[in-house]
């Protein structure tokens, strides 16, 4: 449950603002071939579609609005104050031992100590990250529009139908987690990493698509159907596009790659928004849905241009024998990268 407020009419539209930075810190603890077991955040994507309908009815009454407002805000604040703290006194900042043979190397490179400022430079040299970084950036911020606005759109041709606008979302989220499982074993079995990009990202905009054209039809169980089709594919290509960041920038940071890829997001999600807003406003659902299948085409045109540069695949393929054994009696520092040089 990250972000709530009102429209113009004082109904609630909610959408999640932020979530695919959960993903980018996992890469330490995970080994190689377990990338589908990364995927289960979205559960509280999903409960941020669900509860926030239920906690903030649609009423006339702005006092009364606000009040259920603030409840909202006051339990969204108490969680994550919650994990707050769980971050700092529990998690550790990586593992014990390092997962795979790449996070070693991770590890050992890290230990040379390179600037933040030399390790962006880097990623912004790299021609295949910042193609990805603008064809993920229209993707999520087409989905951060969508849901944002996602109650608008479904009241607009189905008036009265503010909890099954929150259903509807749900329904987006939950088929998307299990597209992020299913995209992530098939990752964890062939390696094909653009090949499944593109063609997640090519079903997205197949999804939107057909989300549009059925949307005005007046069946509800039919928008539930397409809803959850897109959201399969939508959902479901956010953390492929770390994973795929991930393979073009090793060996730098995970946490530096998935940054960028965050703050793409944030922006188009923000241009998106304004945009497809004032679409509606002035033109109706089919123009401002139309306006994010455009930009959902360019991004599938510029993901096929990304060369599949898998820096990590090729790092773990790397002989492991000059990985050097731990000391039977030398406690080590599980924060502290080996410093061995391979």
């Amino acid at each position: 449950m990250e972000w709530g407020g009102t429209d113009d009419s004082g109904g609630l539209f909610h959408g999640p603002g932020g979530h695919g930075g959960v993903y980018c810190d996992l890469g330490p603890w995970i080994p190689m071939g377990c990338v589908h077991h990364s995927r289960h955040a979205g559960v509280g994507i999903a409960l941020g579609f669900l509860i926030p309908p239920l906690l903030v009815p649609n009423i006339e009454d702005r006092e009364e609005l606000a009040h259920h407002i603030s409840i909202m805000f006051y339990m969204t604040g108490a969680v994550a104050s919650f994990l707050f703290i769980l971050v700092i006194f529990i998690f550790r900042e990586k593992p014990k031992y390092p997962p795979s043979h790449a996070q070693y190397l991770s590890y050992t490179m890290e230990a040379q100590k390179t600037t933040y400022f030399k390790s962006i430079v880097r990623l912004l040299k790299n021609k295949n990250f910042m193609l990805l970084l603008v064809s993920y950036g229209l993707n999520a911020g087409a989905f951060y529009a969508l849901s944002t606005l996602l109650n608008r759109v479904v009241i607009s041709n189905y008036p009265g139908e503010e909890v099954n606008a929150g259903r509807i979302g749900l329904t987006i989220v939950i088929t998307g987690m299990v597209g992020a499982m299913i995209s992530g074993i098939w990752l964890d079995k062939t390696k094909t990493y653009k090949q499944t990009t593109v063609v997640v990202y090519s079903m997205a905009l197949v999804g939107m698509v057909v989300f549009t054209v059925t949307l005005g039809l007046g069946y509800l169980w039919v928008v539930f159907i397409t809803a959850g089709m897109l959201g399969f594919f939508m959902t479901g290509y956010l953390p492929l596009g770390f994973e795929f960041a991930v393979e073009l920038t090793y060996p730098e940071s995970e946490g530096m790659s998935s940054g960028l890829l965050n703050v793409s997001a944030q922006i188009f999600g923000i241009i998106f928004t304004i945009g497809q807003g004032q679409l509606l406003d002035h033109f109706g659902t089919v123009a401002g849905n139309v306006f994010l299948c455009a930009f959902l085409a360019l991004g599938t045109l510029i993901t096929m241009f990304i060369k599949a540069d898998l820096r990590r695949q090729n790092a773990n393929a790397l002989p492991n024998n000059n990985i050097p054994d731990e000391q039977p009696h030398q406690e080590k520092d599980p924060n502290q990268a080996p410093n061995e040089q391979l």
